[in-house]
């Protein structure tokens, strides 16, 4: 008896220290934000917040059609203030932890982007696991206003077509909030993020006739690669330029590209790229830093227009090859080029390799890294190798000729 009652004192004493659930938020007290925008208006920041409402993602029937999110928005003199704020217009307190897509105005990304990230950083409900963009040309808040089919939710679309591009085609590039600080911060790398624009007009495309039509009026799409010098926007990669930086940071898993005949330049060779391996390597001359570049690309062909094309004799690969080479090759010195005249910055990590090939060398190249950039010497070697030509061998289109 005395072992049951001390054994029911210990439970008791045990319960006494449990906590419990003490910082549960229900659901029905929250907004779940799936997108942020950010814009600068005047000194002031606007937080515009893209808002789930789970009853219309769920399809429930009855009731007038509406739209499958939210959109709400304030100013403040911080960006917390201004997310805070919105509870001025929102029954429910706006709720960051889903976040899937981060969008930065690109007015405000030229002022600078390390205030913004900072409490996008310290925020203890956010995850790092969201993708950061840019509106080219247009504010963060329009942004979130279109109205997506095929996806729902258009910050989801906006998430999980940045990461397809990246996997099968390669101008764009998926940055989370981790590696964008740890670039802002590093000495030897400059950050890139992927831009975004409106194509059509923001009235119609908030309004939901933007996805009752096969093609729908206004869309958002995916543009180019914004440069960054330290944290402030200095100008924007096209698409060719932006595949040149992913190949070179190792991020290219499967492209398209093409050649022209050899003997109509008029007509193209679509190459299907799946295999893309980079090796920078740095190296001091003297007193002065080189990079050299190893380039090795994989494909197969994908369409031939050529005619007059034996694709069976081996000597006409090769040639193909060579011709890939030349092209490719004359791609990457244009683009590292005018990276180093126009912007100045150091998006390709140069300096990280520098770094680590000689750190006693970098010690003294570091607080000057961006003026040696300029004038750095880069030397590149192209290896592409064509390895099958699909199901068949030459072209039909030698019967129609």
């Amino acid at each position: 008896m005395k072992r049951r009652s001390l054994l029911l004192c210990l439970l008791v004493l045990i319960q006494i220290g449990l906590t419990g659930c003490w910082s549960r938020q229900e659901m029905n007290d929250l907004a779940i934000a799936v997108g942020i925008g950010i814009d600068k208006i005047g000194d002031q920041y606007q937080v515009s917040a893209q808002v789930v409402l789970p009853s219309q993602i769920a399809g429930s029937k009855g009731g007038s059609p509406q739209s499958p999110v939210n959109l709400y928005k304030e100013t403040g003199n911080t960006v917390y203030e201004a997310l805070r704020k919105i509870t001025t217009i929102s029954p429910r307190k706006i709720y960051i932890s889903h976040l899937r897509i981060l969008v930065l105005s690109e007015a405000l990304a030229k002022e600078g982007i390390n205030d913004v990230l900072d409490f996008m950083s310290r925020d203890t409900e956010a995850r790092n696991d969201y993708f950061i963009v840019v509106a080219k040309d247009a504010r963060a808040e329009d942004t979130l206003k279109i109205l997506t089919s095929l996806e729902k939710i258009p910050a989801v679309r906006l998430f999980s077509s940045l990461e397809t591009s990246e996997k099968k085609w390669a101008p764009t590039s998926t940055v989370t909030l981790g590696t964008l600080i740890t670039e802002l911060v590093s000495r030897g790398k400059n950050p890139v993020l992927t831009g975004v624009v409106i194509n059509g007009n923001v009235d119609a495309g908030e309004t939901p006739k933007n996805v009752e039509t096969v093609d729908s009026p206004t869309e958002l799409k995916y543009s180019g690669l914004a440069v960054f010098k330290e944290d402030k926007l200095i100008g924007w990669l096209n698409q060719e330029e932006s595949k040149v930086y992913n190949y070179l940071t190792n991020k290219v898993k499967s492209t398209i590209s093409f050649i022209n005949c050899p003997q109509d330049k008029d007509k193209k060779i679509s190459l299907d790229i799946f295999k893309a391996e980079s090796k920078v390597k740095g190296s001091m001359n003297g007193n002065n830093p080189e990079i050299s570049i190893e380039q090795h690309i994989e494909t197969d062909l994908g369409e031939v227009q050529c005619r007059n094309l034996d694709l069976t004799n081996p000597k006409t690969i090769t040639e193909l090859e060579q011709i890939a080479n030349v092209k490719v090759e004359h791609l990457f010195l244009t683009t590292i080029k005018k990276v180093q005249q126009e912007y100045k910055s150091d998006i390709f990590g140069f300096g990280e390799v520098i770094h680590r090939s000689n750190p006693q060398a970098w010690k003294k190249l570091k607080d000057n890294w961006d003026q040696t950039f300029v004038n750095l010497p880069v030397n590149v070697k192209m290896n592409i190798e064509i390895r099958q030509l699909g199901k068949v061998t030459n072209s039909f289109l030698e019967e129609t000729k």
